[in-house]
């Protein structure tokens, strides 16, 4: 067992940087967002994929190595590095690609997924004394442990974790920080909770450092007092904040809750048992964050008038200098911002884990009809694949984005695979990593943003670009300047 650190007291920020995968939180955003005092947050979502393909593309610079030394098992950076960086990629050639993670996965890529989110929250806080966390999704379970492993052995100061309820994740937690093998439960299909094919094991022991690692602090995602309450109780340690995320934020949204019923362009309707107590918020005794539609200062003070600790932001970051999107499809959605308006929809066919997903309508991307139908069905990264137990009570794997034979012969119904995006492919695309195909074409890019995209032009008063602490000094409660 080794020693755990005593956690440092530090101050709350009042502005989490939203956990935009995948890799749209690079480490240069959260950098640039936690040298200003504020929490950056980087996404270890495919954390495994984007680092070797970071490392065909761009090999390895002087801060790279460095970090990469610091890291306790030398001999899986040089793996990575002989496998990954040894020839630059050519820019029409494909990305070799890593094998999709089952609960048999092998050692070497397991290494790889706790050396990527090492190097990522590494790189992040590289250079500086700020707070640093990372995002992950509860939907997505195998990679979970060793992403944490990673992040701890960096030095991550907060896990963030949403798209479910993560009531294992504390104590998981506090199992990896004292160097102790962990148990986590893993969702499969037709096996009952008892059932051995229901739980993987993760041993962080061949990772650790001689020093004295530091337990993370815990915020929980939520989308309603009812779940903040929930997940309080229920957690198997210490849940250490909350971020209440309201449905007019990016990525995957919580159903409405009661009645499921949709507006005339298919948008899902949220009402009156949506809508969260803020009050109960403060009973639970520990600071939260309201995220989703924060583009001025006045919802920052709204938002302390309520009783929380800041605000979580995301869209307006996601189209700043240092935000890992595509700098051309970037650049596209601003010059729209500019000149019209974009246009974001809440897609319940998209996202094949069953959640509303924010889409944003932009030619040449998966929400164009025409390139949506004559992309080939293909999924070869399976971050959102659904464990199901076949009849002889082995694993299998399906995604409703997959060949649409192929999923309904695994058991999924054939109405699950209607407008359902492959979303690990085309979020990959969006930060500037999509896969080339054998016929010469790249995988296209799908775009999410909250629905407040549109008021990134508070932030393009007479240029065409703008940085992460512009975002911040235009959201920042104590500038001397009146409320917007």
């Amino acid at each position: 067992m080794v020693e755990v650190a005593s956690r440092s007291t530090r101050r709350t920020p009042w502005l989490i940087q939203g956990g935009m995968g995948i890799a749209i939180s690079g480490w240069p955003l959260a950098r640039a967002v936690s040298s200003a005092g504020q929490l950056g947050v980087v996404s270890g979502t495919a954390i495994d994929n984007v680092f070797v393909r970071r490392l065909q593309d761009w090999g390895v610079d002087e801060t790279l190595r460095a970090v990469l030394d610091r890291f306790p098992v030398q001999s899986v950076v040089d793996e990575a590095i002989n496998r990954f960086a040894t020839v630059r990629r050519e820019a029409n050639a494909p990305y070799k690609m890593l094998p999709m993670l089952t609960e048999r996965s092998r050692r070497r890529s397991i290494d790889l997924v706790v050396l990527a989110s090492f190097v990522e929250v590494a790189l992040a806080k590289f250079g500086h004394s700020g707070l640093v966390g990372i995002n992950l999704l509860t939907k997505v379970q195998l990679p979970t442990a060793a992403t944490l492993c990673g992040a701890i052995l960096a030095g991550v100061d907060y896990v963030m974790m949403g798209a479910g309820v993560p009531t294992h994740i504390p104590g998981i937690l506090d199992g990896l920080t004292a160097g102790q093998p962990v148990t986590l439960p893993l969702i499969v299909t037709g096996a009952g909770s008892d059932d051995a094919a229901s739980t993987t094991t993760f041993d962080p022991s061949p990772y650790l450092p001689s020093h004295a690692l530091t337990r993370p602090k815990f915020v929980g995602i939520v989308s309603s007092h009812v779940l903040a309450t929930a997940l309080a109780k229920r957690s198997n340690g210490s849940v250490d904040g909350f971020v209440v995320e309201r449905p007019v934020a990016g990525g995957h949204n919580a159903p409405p809750r009661g009645r499921f019923e949709v507006d005339d362009h298919g948008n899902p309707l949220y009402g009156v048992r949506d809508e969260v107590n803020y009050e109960t918020m403060v009973e639970l005794g520990v600071p939260f964050w309201i995220g989703g539609g924060v583009t001025t200062r006045q919802h920052v003070l709204d938002a302390f008038s309520v009783g929380a600790a800041g605000v979580q932001v995301g869209t307006l970051f996601a189209y700043c200098n240092e935000s890992g999107m595509d700098a051309d499809l970037r650049r596209r959605v601003i010059t729209e911002v500019k000149t019209g308006a974009v246009t974001v929809s809440t897609s319940l066919q998209a996202s094949s884990t069953g959640y509303p997903f924010k889409v944003v309508s932009m030619s040449g991307t998966t929400s164009d009809a025409a390139v949506y139908d004559v992309r080939n069905r293909v999924c070869d990264l399976g971050y959102l694949r659904e464990p199901f137990l076949r009849p002889d009570d082995s694993i299998g794997y399906r995604c409703a984005a997959e060949p649409a034979t192929d999923y309904v012969r695994k058991g999924g119904s054939p109405d699950d695979t209607v407008n359902s995006v492959c979303l690990c492919n085309g979020l990959m695309a969006a930060c500037g990593l999509g896969q080339v195909r054998p016929d010469g074409r790249r995988e296209p890019p799908i775009v999410t943003s909250g629905d407040s995209i549109n008021d990134i032009g508070r932030l393009l008063d007479g240029r065409v670009n703008y940085f992460a602490k512009d975002v911040i000094e235009l959201l920042d409660p104590v500038m001397d300047q009146q409320p917007q």
